[in-house]
């Protein structure tokens, strides 16, 4: 089965600043490599034959970076925003994508199968696959349950909820696309809003693996220090 990815690596990287001011966020290294190099050797192990890079700030570092893909043995070419069209809109742009391909963010340290996530949406027929993760969310404060009379009927301390969480991942069909305006930003939480009230749903599809979003200071030095003690585990040995 052939398989395509667009990756998105146009952001400003501002949550990571000083850090970005002179390298693109996808050029961030990750031990021994990018963050996007990372997600690239991962793709390409999953049979991934040609990768789209969407991209705007700092575009020529990453285009000189990359170049043609040939280095990895893989079709890399390139989609460049004249502005910034969110996390959707750059789709617009692509005019070859195939019926079903994955979309991702690159600035995902994960060890998700990406040949298996796709595989199952094509399987499955979906028109939007969404790869979750469950969070856990402390609130540092005692929670007050009260009734209409404002009495309290109840009293947590500092109690954890849980949530799913989009991973930035996403399989998509070409019926998805179809509703992706020209022109203008436009979001993943738009697209979902906008699939849901054309009675379309995405699919949420959990994962149970390691995700982290190195979109932070911290998120970045934490993802330093579990690459090294778990590299194997996202290139394969």
């Amino acid at each position: 089965m052939s398989r395509r990815a667009v990756i998105l690596a146009g952001g400003m990287g501002t949550r990571l600043r000083p850090y970005t001011v002179v390298l693109p966020k996808p050029l961030m290294p990750i031990g021994d490599y990018p963050i996007l190099e990372v997600i690239i050797r991962q793709l390409i192990s999953g049979g991934f034959q040609h990768i789209t890079l969407a991209v705007n700030h700092q575009a020529e570092l990453i285009k000189a970076f990359f170049q043609d893909g040939d280095k990895w043995g893989v079709r890399i070419d390139y989609s460049l925003e004249d502005e910034p069209l969110g996390t959707m809109g750059p789709l617009r742009l692509i005019k070859d994508l195939p019926e079903n391909f994955l979309v991702m963010n690159g600035d995902i340290l994960t060890d998700l199968n990406y040949a298996d996530f796709h595989d199952a949406h094509v399987r499955d027929g979906n028109i939007f696959t969404i790869s979750s993760k469950t969070r856990q969310h402390r609130i540092d404060y005692g929670v007050l349950d009260t009734g209409e009379a404002g009495l309290l009927t109840g009293f947590r301390e500092k109690p954890t909820a849980e949530y799913k969480v989009s991973m930035g991942v996403y399989m998509v069909s070409s019926r998805a696309v179809e509703h992706i305006p020209q022109g203008g930003a436009y979001g993943f939480d738009q697209l979902m809003l906008d699939l849901l009230a054309a009675g379309k749903p995405a699919t949420v599809r959990d994962f149970a693996g390691y995700w982290l979003d190195i979109g932070r200071p911290d998120d970045y030095a934490l993802a330093i220090e579990q690459f090294e003690s778990m590299r194997s585990r996202f290139l394969n040995g």
